[in-house]
């Protein structure tokens, strides 16, 4: 009995702090792996920009006319979507 509480215990623990963080990490990596030109990203570090190139591990991000950052896939935070930027024409 004492040993079923025991595997109870940790199943609980792995369920409350392993699976969402291996959740969020699968979500992350579907969303680098869906980036687009002209996709309208936010970095890790804050900074907005449009996806101007996707090469193997790295993306061009345009945050000014004529000013292209080079980033790491793994510095995208989330892609800005029509709805999520509260622009209503």
């Amino acid at each position: 009995m004492e040993n079923l509480i025991l595997l109870l215990v940790f199943v609980v623990i792995y369920a409350v702090i392993f699976l969402p963080s291996f959740r969020r990490r699968r979500e992350k990596q579907a969303l680098v792996n869906a980036l687009a030109l002209g996709d309208e990203v936010v970095l890790t570090s804050g900074i907005h920009g449009f996806v101007t190139e996707v090469d193997e591990g790295v993306v061009w991000v345009e945050v000014s006319e004529g000013v292209e950052l080079k980033v790491n896939k793994g510095a995208i935070e989330t892609v800005v979507t029509a709805d999520a930027s509260g622009d209503e024409d």
